[in-house]
């Protein structure tokens, strides 16, 4: 990536530009996170803990929701609190998003560690917005939280300088998952007309690009969540994906107009923020 390019990145960003879209890949750039930081690595502990038919073992929705069936939605979430249980480790990243000299208006978080929120901890002009699962919240697609972590109501959002999207929830500060089968149809049968996606989140993004971050696309999950959250956004779209794409995540970026970034997103992160590759793990 051109200096210059990574300076217009960062520029875009600064104005407020492009949205920030996170997901769980981000955590490999901290220095050894002690959370989860890919579906594959949180599904392999739920499945160390509750033993599952063979055949879903690998696949985090389905042993979710066995989990969820056998043993009871709260067993299942007390098995993501202890997965996510250890203090949140803002890195590099976090950190420059959220120092940021005006702040960004919207980020979004698509995995259920709270590092992104800890890194804005220090300010009190930010809010959360995290989806919450309909079996435990009866007729609810989200809550809204303070910067403090006190239940917030959702007209306090437009004052929120920075808004945290958190569309699968997050361990904090109410421990809100979207993770079985049965909580993405409640979510996947209405995201197209958009009802779950909260109304400040679509005032926000109108005009905006989105800058995809440690994220892949290769499910259909993945690239259902990304598609409706970008929908109606304008800009220009951008993802950083190292290496060989399948076929669906090349069709899909095709399809949203994303202009791939194609390299480890470690260098890219090294170039937007100034931070020398060497030095990240001292700064994170």
């Amino acid at each position: 990536m051109s200096a210059v390019f990574s300076n217009q990145l960062a520029e875009d960003l600064a104005a407020g530009r492009i949205i920030p879209y996170l997901g769980p890949g981000v955590l490999g750039l901290g220095p050894n996170s002690a959370v989860p930081s890919s579906p594959e690595a949180l599904v392999e502990l739920i499945t160390a803990k509750v033993t599952v038919p063979h055949k879903i073992r690998k696949n985090l929705t389905a042993a979710s929701q066995y989990v969820e069936n056998f043993k009871h939605r709260k067993t299942l979430v007390s098995l993501l609190q202890e997965a996510f249980r250890s203090p949140p480790e803002p890195n590099v990243l976090h950190v420059f998003l959220a120092n940021l000299p005006n702040p960004l208006p919207l980020i979004v978080d698509v995995w259920y560690d709270a590092s992104m929120a800890a890194a804005l901890a220090s300010r009190t002009d930010f809010g959360q917005v995290q989806g919450v699962s309909r079996a435990e919240h009866l007729g609810e697609w989200v809550h809204y939280f303070r910067a403090d972590g006190t239940k917030a109501e959702p007209e306090e959002a437009a004052g929120w300088a920075t808004l945290l999207y958190k569309p699968l929830g997050s361990i904090s500060p109410a421990s809100n998952f979207i993770i079985s089968d049965s909580d993405y149809v409640e979510v996947l049968t209405e995201i197209d007309i958009q009802t779950p996606i909260p109304d400040r989140v679509k005032e926000i993004r109108t005009g905006r690009g989105f800058l995809f971050l440690g994220c892949h696309f290769r499910n259909q999950l993945e690239r259902n969540y990304a598609r409706q959250i970008m929908k109606r956004s304008g800009g220009q779209h951008f993802a950083v994906l190292e290496g060989e794409l399948t076929r669906n995540e090349a069709r899909f970026l095709k399809e949203q107009g994303i202009e791939r970034i194609d390299m480890p997103l470690a260098e890219f992160v090294a170039e937007l923020t100034g931070t020398p590759l060497e030095s990240r793990r001292a700064v994170a």
